[in-house]
């Protein structure tokens, strides 16, 4: 669902989710694929408050978790999301789904965004990745210590491939082929079962636009895989965030080519393992918490166990913030 331009960048226009929320695009520079643009997504129902949160999403995604909004507006804080250039609502219709060489390009659309929530009142921010999300918004904060961001909450941070090892001895050559050939296709590894257990239309409970999540991911290039091996060994070497960090993961990873009713109750994306180990590198206050139930994108999991991944998130900010 590739759109056009919007003539009115600086305006909130109503968005698609519904009366509670309105959007607006954050024109960037033009880059190898033309013009450029994220969209920022506002809670209309959120508070007056000076906390504020700020949303990114993970790979072949985009923002559409309403209660998601409504957990952090109950919680007293100004809530806003942010779909990332060429996802979602900022994909343009010249533009290939997730196609970025290097990560630090999406540290414009988060600059902007930044810069428009400090200045509707939201001094102390909250950034909240999920996956892909979470490793960009990361490596966002390292680079970015003027920001002032007050604490990171990260939701099943995506530090490294998971995949089998027969598969992993080809990347090497795929990442170094990424600086010479950017544009090459190719085949994604991701299966058609996480959306599966994701979507009311199959076996999950959620409705959202399949055009911009499709249950088989969009392909991914060369120049992307290179993006994201160079992002995962920065996270290996150790990041030096200053504030505290919250890294939430599933208590366990599940694998099978076979639908498994275990993958409603479990990481089928990425290794927990992974996380557990590679979380304590991005600062000195970090703290990893494992949920028990929990799927990949926590906040879309079971009742009970979303129920308990929010309790954790909200109860660790308030020992972590100050107050207003």
């Amino acid at each position: 669902m590739a759109s056009s331009p919007d003539p009115e960048p600086d305006t909130y226009l109503p968005d698609p989710l519904g009366p509670d929320f309105e959007s607006r695009h954050l024109p960037q520079p033009t880059d190898y694929e033309g013009a450029v643009r994220a969209t920022l997504v506002r809670h209309r129902q959120s508070p007056t408050s000076t906390r504020a949160v700020l949303y990114v999403h993970g790979f072949n995604d985009y923002f559409f978790q309403r209660d998601m909004a409504a957990e952090y507006a109950a919680h007293g804080y100004r809530f806003y999301a942010l779909d990332l250039r060429k996802y979602g609502r900022a994909l343009l219709r010249h533009q290939r789904p997730n196609n970025v060489r290097d990560l630090t390009e999406y540290f414009g659309d988060l600059d902007a965004a930044v810069a428009v929530i400090q200045a509707e009142g939201g001094s102390t921010l909250v950034l909240c990745g999920h996956s892909t999300g979470g490793l960009i918004v990361s490596l966002y904060a390292q680079a970015r210590p003027e920001a002032g961001l007050a604490a990171l909450v990260l939701n099943s941070p995506f530090f490294d491939l998971f995949q089998p090892w027969y598969r992993k001895l080809g990347v090497p050559l795929m990442t170094r082929l990424g600086a010479l050939l950017p544009d090459l296709k190719l085949p994604a590894s991701l299966s058609d079962k996480y959306g599966q257990s994701l979507h009311r239309a199959y076996r999950g409970q959620w409705d959202y636009d399949l055009a911009w999540k499709p249950n088989r991911v969009f392909h991914i290039n060369a120049g992307w895989l290179r993006a994201i091996r160079n992002g995962h060994q920065q996270v290996r070497r150790g990041l030096k965030l200053p504030m505290p960090v919250l890294v939430l993961h599933s208590d366990r990873t599940v694998a099978g080519h076979k639908w498994s009713d275990d993958f409603l109750r479990s990481d089928i994306v990425l290794d927990v393992a992974h996380i557990r180990r590679l979380g304590p590198r991005l600062g000195n206050k970090v703290t990893v918490k494992a949920i028990e139930g929990g799927i990949h994108d926590l906040f879309l999991s079971a009742p009970a166990a979303r129920a308990a991944a929010y309790q954790a998130v909200f109860e660790w900010l308030e020992s972590v913030l100050p107050p207003e």
